[in-house]
Formats: structure tokens, sequence, C-alpha cells
């Protein structure tokens, strides 16, 4: 069978839904709407019975789960038996009559003016409270009539844009105006002792008093925040800095040495005893040290090696006589050879 070729269909996608998915899908919207707004706990008609299936009490209506009433109770049936019932309680229901609001009768009088004020800001020494004294001057007042008093919130009155941070405390009487003090938003302290007033009749001023709570951040104030933690050395003792050593001033520069000379060739070829030379002067200071003892005369000092004598010079070739037109030249005999020398041996 086709299903996506039918009346109805779109290409791509499935085929037409029948009426009984049709009602499945609606019954399921309706209950999961009725899930969100109704309680089954406060609902009059709802009912267990002994089967463990449900019934409604109104429709007279058998359902085996809590879904299918709740789907029930969004269908056309039960909704016109409730309006059905609805129309016959009030129908029976005997007429009672609204009940009368009450009526407060505003008093109208002559205003006179504002009165005289004096405003006294106090703290408590022991327990660090603040209050303010407030004494309001009333001589003009009606006799037989004692000043009231009353707190407002900043969202009371329309005179201000209203602000949270502030209150407005108001004295009213006849003949005077009323009267208003902007004083902070705090929380009152309502013990006798921290809030009271008094009416002075013969002097004709209103006395009060009354005193803000403490902070319980100013009772209480947060720890302070714990130190760093401290970095200990793996292990070993604690590794003390020590202050860097004293610097020595640089020692004298030394004059350099002078070049010192070859020693004087030996007679006979060989090379005597090295004698050392005495050392430079020396900058002024402690004595220097006597130079070591030296050996006596013909014996070779010990570390030094001997030099064996340079070899004799060799005598150059004889020259061949040459002819002259005045006949051979005479024979020139060959220079006589150095005697040998012994080197000195060393015992």
């Amino acid at each position: 069978m086709d299903f996506q070729h039918r009346p109805g269909g779109k290409t791509g996608t499935g085929g037409v839904a029948s009426a009984s998915e049709t009602n499945r899908d609606r019954r399921e919207r309706l209950r999961q709407l009725a899930l969100e707004t109704i309680d089954l706990n406060k609902d009059p008609y709802f009912m267990k019975n002994h089967l463990g299936s449900y019934e409604c009490k109104l429709c007279l209506t058998l359902h085996n789960n809590e879904g299918s009433y709740l789907a029930h109770t969004q269908g056309k049936k039960h909704q016109a038996n409730l309006a059905r019932r609805a129309a016959k309680e009030a129908k029976e229901a005997p007429a009672q009559p609204a009940p009368e609001k009450m009526r407060v009768d505003i008093k109208k009088f002559v205003k006179i003016g504002r009165p005289g004020y004096k405003v006294t800001k106090q703290k408590d020494p022991e327990t660090g409270q603040q209050s303010l004294l407030f004494q309001i001057d009333y001589p003009e007042i009606v006799e037989g009539v004692t000043p009231r008093h009353r707190f407002m919130a900043a969202y009371e009155q329309k005179v201000e844009p209203p602000d949270r941070k502030w209150q407005y405390l108001l004295f009213a009487v006849e003949p005077y105006e009323t009267i208003a003090f902007k004083v902070p938003s705090r929380e009152v302290d309502k013990e006798p002792k921290k809030l009271w007033s008094h009416w002075n009749r013969e002097t004709k001023q209103f006395f009060l008093q009354f005193a803000f709570k403490l902070d319980p951040k100013l009772l209480h104030p947060p720890p302070p925040p714990p130190p760093p933690p401290q970095q200990h050395p793996p292990s070993g003792p604690p590794q003390v800095q020590l202050p860097p050593p004293p610097r020595l001033p640089p020692p004298p520069r030394m004059p350099p040495p002078p070049p010192m000379a070859p020693p004087p060739p030996v007679p006979g070829g060989a090379m005597g005893p090295i004698i050392p030379r005495p050392p430079p002067p020396m900058p002024p200071g402690p004595p220097p040290m006597a130079p070591p003892p030296m050996p006596p005369p013909g014996v070779h000092p010990p570390g030094i090696p001997i030099r064996a004598p340079p070899p004799p010079p060799v005598p150059p070739p004889p020259v061949p006589p040459m002819s002259s037109p005045g006949g051979p030249l005479p024979a020139v005999p060959p220079p006589p050879p150095p005697p040998p020398s012994n080197p000195p041996s060393s015992n």
C-alpha cells in the first residue's frame, strides 16, 4: 500500500495518521496539560476503588490509570457536567448580601500651619544604639485631643520618589498640619525602654523617642582572613641569610721586574753554575725571607740539569790551489784545534 501519495500526504514523510492515532495523541497532550494544572489530591471527583482502577464520581466513568482520568477531565463530558453542577449549586444557594465595606469619615477642619519641633540625636554609651528624640510643640491644640504618630514606608507616600533606604515618621493633631520626618529605613527597637512617647498637657509638648537596633554585622564582625600559609623547606634546619662579608681593599700594584740579562759565557765553551739574581725590591711590609744558601764553587746545584759542552767547530774545507802566471801559491796550513776542556764533575 502506498502511504506517500495519499491525499493530504507530503512527499518524503510518513502517511497520514489514522483516527485512532490522532485520538491517542490528543489524549496524551491533554494528560500532560492536566498534570501541570490539576492536583489529583485536591480533586473532589477523583476516587480510587478497591480494584485499583480510578473513577470519576461526577461522570460515573471508570479509568485504568491516572493519565486516562486526567484526559477525561479535559473532555467535553466532564466540562459540561462541571458547568451543570455549578449552575445547580448557584440556584439552590440562598442569596447572601455582600458585606459592607468599612467607611472612615474624613474629618474636615481648618489647618492653622505647622507646629514647632526639635530633634536630638543620641547614642547609648552602654549598648552603642543610636536613637532620636522628637519634641513637637502644639500650643493651639484642641482640648481633649492627643497627638498621634506612625511610621510610613517610602512606598506609601506620594510626595517624593520612593527610596527603600528611607522611611517617614508622621505626627498629626488638630488643627495643625501633618508633619513628617525622613529617617533611615532601619529596624526599630520596640522595647518599652527604647520606644516611648509622652504628652505634656501643661506645656502642650509631645515627646517621642525610639532607637534603632544594632546591625548584626557590627555585633559579630566577620573574622579576619587567615594568614597566608608559610612555605617550609622540605628538610634540614632553617636557612638564615647572613650579611655579605666586608670587602678588603685591593692590594697595591707591584712594579714590573727589570729584564734579566743572560749569564756571561764561561771560557772554554762550557756553562758554569747558574747564579740566581737577587729578587727585586719589595714594597714596605714584613721583612723578606732570606734566600736559600748557595752551593760551594765547583758543585752543581741540585735540580738544575747539566748542560753538555758545545761540539768543536768544523774546519773549513781545503781551498784548491789556484794557478797563477807566476807559479803555484804556497799552501796555508790549517789552524790548530782548540785544546779540549774537561767539564766540571758534580760530587
